[in-house]
């Protein structure tokens, strides 16, 4: 499944919004960034709520930001199929997944590139994503960390091992090239590679045949 970011569309959002809306892409991913758990800041929450409350595509919502509960009262609004926290912004995890899943939305959790996946053993149970960063959180346009693939294989030699249910998510610099790399994630996070082109649905169909 591909997971358009809209966070590198830079002019024209509401426009570009309706014209992404009308491809095949299977979600779009907001990127939430309140400037505190990273140092960019992303489009106000109302300005979302306003541009996609016409949109019928599913919403897969990144939220890097350190008030995690805060940020979830705000988009649950939007109905996402997805929400993702990072598990570097709370120490009770359990208790945002558990709060994520009492919203009718299945629960996303993140990990940046320095983070193990042994870290978050015991929480695999429990998620619906594990989402791989394969660039540093933040920032749309950086290249792909070439070492993110080993993530996410071991994350599905442990969902196979423990017959575990959650989906492969991973985001940043993903491309034509870097997909290729990702054959055991299930959801790619595209984002300039598609918006910066005049063409999007061109763009999306380059990367699905490098799925198949």
């Amino acid at each position: 499944m591909i997971s358009t970011s809209i966070l590198s569309i830079k002019d024209n959002l509401g426009k570009n919004l309706k014209k992404l809306d009308l491809t095949s892409t299977d979600f779009m991913h907001v990127d939430v960034m309140d400037g505190i758990f990273v140092n960019n800041i992303s489009v106000a929450y109302d300005v979302y709520a306003e541009l996609l409350d016409s949109c019928n595509t599913p919403l897969d919502v990144h939220l890097m930001v350190s008030d995690v509960k805060k940020y979830i009262d705000d988009y649950r609004e939007l109905k996402p199929v997805i929400i993702t926290f990072h598990y570097e912004a709370v120490d009770n995890h359990r208790d945002v997944i558990d709060y994520i899943r009492s919203c009718g939305i299945k629960v996303g959790m993140s990990i940046k590139p320095s983070t193990k996946v042994e870290e978050i053993l015991e929480l695999l149970p429990y998620l619906d994503v594990v989402l791989v960063m394969s660039v540093e959180p933040g920032h749309g346009g950086q290249e792909f960390i070439y070492d993110s693939p080993v993530k996410i294989n071991e994350l599905d030699k442990i969902r196979k091992d423990e017959n575990y249910s959650y989906l492969i998510e991973v985001d940043g610099g993903v491309n034509d090239i870097t997909s290729k790399l990702c054959n055991n994630a299930d959801i790619l996070v595209v984002g300039s590679f598609i918006t910066s082109s005049d063409n999007y649905e061109e763009q999306i169909e380059k990367i699905r045949k490098t799925l198949d």
